[in-house]
């Protein structure tokens, strides 16, 4: 439909539509050389890059299934996920080439006529491993029609132009970058700017240069975003849509943001659901400020003693090497849903902190000490306690040091007094996975 027009830009080279066909038919004929065919898992190893892309594309032109791997994982947690699934052939991209095996991402490609295998919506497009925070990561599958689902609903929720140019820095291995950004992006005609690696300056020069009209990011993305000394002089004006995601975003936060003039698209997703689950609509980003909105279009969400369950077309199909799924998703979330049919997050079944049978929510505790000025970055677990149970834990992040007692003072009156934690360790930076998550397991 847009042949002429620029689909992907990288390191300040472009490829448009045509040229990216052209692309993906070659490198399915490289892959098909490889060995790969209809069922079969084919791996990519590396940052965000057209590669990536392309490898994608090919996958799904040559009827196989895209195993997209987590560039940051370590080599046994690399060799865990290539056991499982298996794949018969591996992309390594921009500084991976020296993976075993590994085709390289920038190996001659041969010319080929167009290749396209029949697949129907159920079929398996791809299987994503999850973050994995706790235990060993899972591989959710994915099916044509998840991912093709999850696109209507995003086109539904919000307003993808056929001119937006939308920044994807947030990786491509994790199911927001892809199944928000870039096939959102792509199927509208759009133009999607990939950066390998999430850096706040380099982020803030790009809007500028690129005149960005999209993007999605967690909030600490955004937070080092405001930390950056570009932050005051950058011109924001192209941004039109402000996705994020992946973690509870906190007020000072949205403040700052709706001080130059963003607001923030909220909403609440998982891999499993290829990802979007809930949505906050932009008229209700300050009124309902806090909440992750309501369930997208097509989908059905409800809530089992707190916990959230969904079910719908872009709802995988099951753990690869697992039994099917069968009936609603249990998530494992935990929410309260208003008058008005808005959830709120209030945080995982497993992190809910159990003090003298009062029950604290790490999110909510999390939110308001990221209400203190010097307060950059901020997790809550529970630990041992005698008297109580189990009592909170805060590990902080901060502009600059300052006195636990005073970080506790900011919170009363703010919270009720059990939740005030009762226990504060500073750190340099919060362990993350690379979606974003804080890995609690570590936090003791």
């Amino acid at each position: 439909m847009s042949p002429t027009r620029v689909a992907l830009s990288h390191d300040g080279g472009h490829l448009t539509y045509a040229e990216l066909a052209d692309r993906v038919n070659r490198r399915a004929a490289a892959l098909r050389a490889a060995g790969a065919g209809p069922g079969d898992r084919i791996a990519y190893l590396g940052p965000n890059h057209p590669a990536a892309v392309e490898t994608f594309f090919a996958a799904g032109a040559l009827g196989a299934v895209y195993l997209p791997l987590n560039a940051r994982l370590t080599g046994p947690e690399l060799d865990h996920i290539l056991g499982d699934a298996t794949p018969v052939a591996i992309v390594a991209g921009p500084g991976f080439e020296d993976h075993p095996g590994a085709l390289p991402y920038d190996q001659p490609l041969p010319d080929a006529e167009p290749i396209d295998v029949a697949v129907a919506l159920g079929d398996l497009c791809m299987i994503m491993y999850t973050s994995g925070t706790t235990g060993r990561p899972k591989g959710a599958m994915l099916t044509h029609g998840n991912l093709a689902w999850n696109v209507y609903n995003h086109l539904i929720d919000l307003d993808i132009r056929h001119d937006d140019v939308t920044l994807i820095t947030a990786p491509l291995f994790h199911i927001a970058a892809l199944g928000q950004s870039l096939l959102p992006t792509l199927i509208k005609g759009g133009r999607a700017v990939l950066l390998g690696a999430f850096d706040a300056d380099r982020v803030l020069e790009l809007i500028e240069s690129e005149r960005i009209t999209s993007m999605f990011g967690v909030p600490a993305m955004f937070s080092f975003m405001t930390q950056s000394p570009r932050w005051a002089g950058a011109d924001l004006s192209s941004l039109r849509v402000l996705e994020c995601g992946g973690a509870p975003v906190p007020e000072p936060l949205i403040e700052t943001y709706l001080a130059r003039g963003l607001t923030f698209l909220q909403g609440y997703g998982m891999t499993e659901a290829a990802p979007g689950v809930l949505y906050l609509p932009p008229g209700d980003s300050v009124g309902k400020s806090g909440t992750a909105g309501v369930p997208v279009f097509f989908a059905d969400v409800e809530l089992d003693q707190g916990e959230i369950l969904v079910d719908g077309p872009n709802v995988f199909t099951g753990y690869w090497g697992h039994e099917p799924r069968v009936g609603p998703f249990r998530s494992g979330d935990l929410a309260e849903r208003d008058d008005d049919g808005y959830y709120r997050i209030v945080g995982r079944a497993k992190d809910m902190i159990i003090s003298g049978g009062e029950n604290i929510y790490p999110a909510e505790v999390e939110s308001a000490l990221l209400s203190h000025p010097l307060v950059l970055d901020a997790a809550v677990v529970g630990v041992p306690d005698e008297r109580w149970g189990e009592v909170g834990k805060a590990f902080l992040v901060t502009a600059e040091p300052v006195e636990a007692d005073a970080v506790l003072a900011h919170l009363a009156g703010r919270l009720a007094r059990y939740k005030i934690p009762k226990h504060v360790e500073f750190m340099a930076e919060l362990p993350r996975t690379g979606s974003g998550k804080i890995i609690r397991g570590r936090l003791t």
